[in-house]
């Protein structure tokens, strides 16, 4: 081998290991924007897991406390965009995400990976995938599942959504935050899997509130209210896997619980809250629900004929 190909193949070599450590810095920094109680776990999770991070908030303060870990406080949304190919969206809702693109130059969105992790509906996710896409941008979508003091815990989960080529790409560092739990290529699918989610977790927790108000007001704590109340909850995943099945064959029939007896049970529900001083706004609306049910035919069927109800409202 001649002195000039020697010369050659050390170059190409060199060559070869800078883009080497360009792509594993690359694949180790990340850019979070928003930095409420969520972002601030997100930020402070990747600074724990050895990431160069670039945050940025419309409140520039909020950044002080990761600036001290490590943190690199961009001054402007479009200097963090700048700044990593992995760009992480903790915001309010698309309404602030919008405004952030809004603000931004499009160029510098070209060839970045969104992982939008702020909450709104399926669709505005589809929407905020069209603009970005329009912009040489590729989106992911998130739904997380915990609070900010799951971040950082493999036992989370996220749902994702979107490119599954973009998901697989970045998954070690969607990993950092919680598992990834991929739902498909659907923009929209993640915030859907998580709206349904939110819909159980509010309407049972608001039970749960609601139940407890009537019992402090008969001189039950919510202590000596706990064991019972945790006994009710343990008892609801039987009935779930029990009806599921149901639901999915259409089968209704009334040969465990019926609609009617369900009504009875509510307004009882409603007249103890009422007697108690407890507002029964809450059961009044349950036992409306369950009346058309009831006026509709279904009286002698289960409460699962809610679901077809529910859908044709």
């Amino acid at each position: 081998m001649s002195v000039e190909q020697k010369q050659q193949k050390q170059q190409k070599q060199q060559k070869q290991q800078e883009q080497q450590g360009q792509q594993e810095r690359s694949e180790r920094s990340v850019t979070v924007i928003g930095l409420g109680p969520m972002g601030q776990a997100m930020a402070g999770a990747y600074l724990d897991a050895g990431y160069a991070v670039t945050v940025w908030n419309r409140t520039a303060e909020r950044a002080a406390e990761l600036v001290a870990r490590g943190a690199r406080s961009a001054p402007t949304a479009e200097a963090a965009v700048a700044a990593n190919e992995l760009v992480v969206l903790s915001l309010t809702d698309y309404d602030a995400v919008f405004a952030v693109l809004d603000s931004l130059d499009p160029a510098v969105l070209k060839g970045k990976a969104v992982v939008n992790l702020s909450s709104d509906t399926p669709e505005r996710a589809r929407e905020a995938a069209r603009r970005l896409a329009g912009h040489g941008a590729g989106h992911l979508t998130g739904g997380v599942q915990v609070p900010p003091s799951g971040i950082g815990s493999p036992e989370s989960s996220t749902f994702y959504s979107g490119p599954v080529e973009l998901f697989q790409r970045h998954r070690a560092a969607l990993e950092v935050l919680t598992g990834a739990d991929y739902r498909g290529d659907d923009p929209g699918l993640a915030q859907l899997y998580y709206q349904i989610q939110m819909d159980l977790f509010w309407t049972s927790l608001v039970g749960y509130l609601h139940a407890t108000a009537i019992a402090e007001a008969n001189g039950i704590s919510a202590e000596e209210f706990l064991p019972y109340l945790s006994s009710t909850a343990a008892s609801l995943p039987g009935f779930q896997a029990f009806y599921a099945p149901r639901i999915a064959a259409g089968d209704h029939r009334g040969d465990v619980d019926r609609l009617a007896m369900g009504l009875a049970s509510i307004e009882h529900v409603r007249h103890t809250a009422e007697a108690s001083g407890v507002d029964g706004a809450l059961p009044a609306l349950l036992a409306e629900t369950f009346r058309r049910g009831v006026e509709a035919g279904n009286g002698a069927a289960s409460l699962t004929a809610l679901v077809a109800q529910f859908r044709a409202a």
